[in-house]
């Protein structure tokens, strides 16, 4: 049985009517790490992993709230939308509040129960992908007919505003304007994208997951953007037209920030060629030229770890287990650090036997079984078919 059947029963088993469903993806970013904050570019794309969403009208105020996964319940009504003691309901409620704001009219209440097969924690954006599917469901329930850009910015908001996570655009964004066999290059400073063909069945995303999250995490994370702004106050002292690493050269860097503070050269150093790598890697992509791609990747993992300083030593090792391995073309850490997934660039038909090596290799060397998952790139958040999973 599908997840979309299967939660189709399910709502109807626990709510007593029939529901819309509504699927959206979780994502991974190829290139363009840490970029998003310094008004750069991300090179995101939707894979095929979802979360689902199920909702009905039910003729009253009051909003119920289900999670299939974790087997609990929430309710509350229109006009209570506030922060709960479990979380999960928050990145449903935050949308709901974003929507109120806005003025867009939900005129009674519902009924939402949801499940999604995105692993928790691998950062691959379980909860942006809650967030979308339940404004896209909402917008469709109430034709509301929300612009796809602003379901993705409310879900941001819920975010930010009301769940309390700091996070930019990517991960909503992503999970919206999926295409399939396409990634994403997105300009976090003026919102507009560009779709760069991945048309190749040769090529397969492996992901690797630590299972580790370290709690350096969100108060280093917090630290790289503070020492990012550093960087551009002391180029904007001279370049005041330079209002973000966006605009900044590694001249400029030299000039005015390595004198100051080798740290903070260091971390801006390596946004700024992020931002041209991932130009020249989206080249690469419009000439199907994977190999240089791969290079590029683990080019930008050399900077995580070594400028930027967000690795640690279980991606390291998943990275240098990979890195010689001629059927591998890149690989690095993704996402905000400290733990979470490998994303590599691998021949297709070799991904299992590589994936089942390298989980093998890293169980020698750590004492841990980590899963690993094959990444197919998807579709944007839309209404589900009864035979997706």
């Amino acid at each position: 049985m599908t997840k979309a059947v299967n939660l189709k029963q399910s709502f109807f088993d626990i709510f007593q009517h029939e529901p819309l469903i509504v699927r959206s993806p979780g994502r991974v970013n190829l290139i363009g790490e840490h970029t998003d904050y310094n008004n750069g570019l991300v090179l995101p794309a939707a894979i095929n992993k979802n979360v689902f969403v199920a909702i009905a009208k039910n003729k009253s105020n009051r909003i119920r709230l289900h999670s299939l996964d974790l087997n609990d319940s929430y309710e509350t009504s229109l006009d209570n939308i506030k922060k709960t003691e479990k979380l999960w309901p928050d990145y449903i409620l935050g949308v709901i509040e974003q929507l109120q704001l806005n003025n867009y009219a939900i005129t009674e209440g519902f009924d939402i129960a949801f499940t999604g097969d995105i692993p928790q924690g691998a950062g691959l954006s379980s909860s942006a992908a809650l967030e979308c599917a339940t404004a896209f469901a909402l917008s469709e329930l109430f034709n509301l007919n929300i612009p796809k850009l602003d379901i993705a910015l409310f879900s941001q908001a819920a975010e930010n505003q009301f769940v309390g996570v700091n996070c930019g655009l990517m991960d909503q964004f992503a999970s919206v304007f999926g295409k399939e066999q396409h990634l994403i290059k997105l300009d976090c400073a003026d919102y507009s994208y560009e779709y760069i063909p991945f048309n190749t069945t040769d090529i397969k995303i492996l992901l690797l997951d630590t299972q580790v999250k370290h709690s350096l995490a969100s108060s280093a994370y917090n630290e790289r953007r503070q020492q990012c702004e550093e960087g551009v106050r002391l180029i904007s002292a001279h370049h005041p037209e330079v209002k973000s690493l966006r605009e900044a050269t590694e001249s400029q860097l030299l000039t005015y920030v390595k004198p100051v503070s080798q740290v903070i050269y260091n971390r801006c150093s390596y946004i700024v060629s992020e931002i041209d790598r991932l130009k020249q890697a989206c080249e690469d992509l419009k000439k199907d030229d994977f190999s240089s791609f791969g290079k590029r990747m683990f080019e930008t993992h050399e900077g995580l770890q070594h400028l930027y300083e967000v690795s640690c030593k279980e991606l390291d090792l998943l990275v240098e287990l990979v890195k010689d391995n001629p059927d591998v073309l890149g690989a690095r850490m993704m996402g905000g650090g400290f733990g979470g997934c490998t994303i590599n660039l691998v021949k297709a038909d070799k991904v299992e036997d590589i994936a089942k090596e390298i989980v093998s290799l890293y169980k020698k060397k750590t004492g841990v079984d980590i899963p690993f998952y094959i990444a197919e790139i998807n579709k944007g958040t839309s209404i589900a078919n009864q035979g997706e999973n």
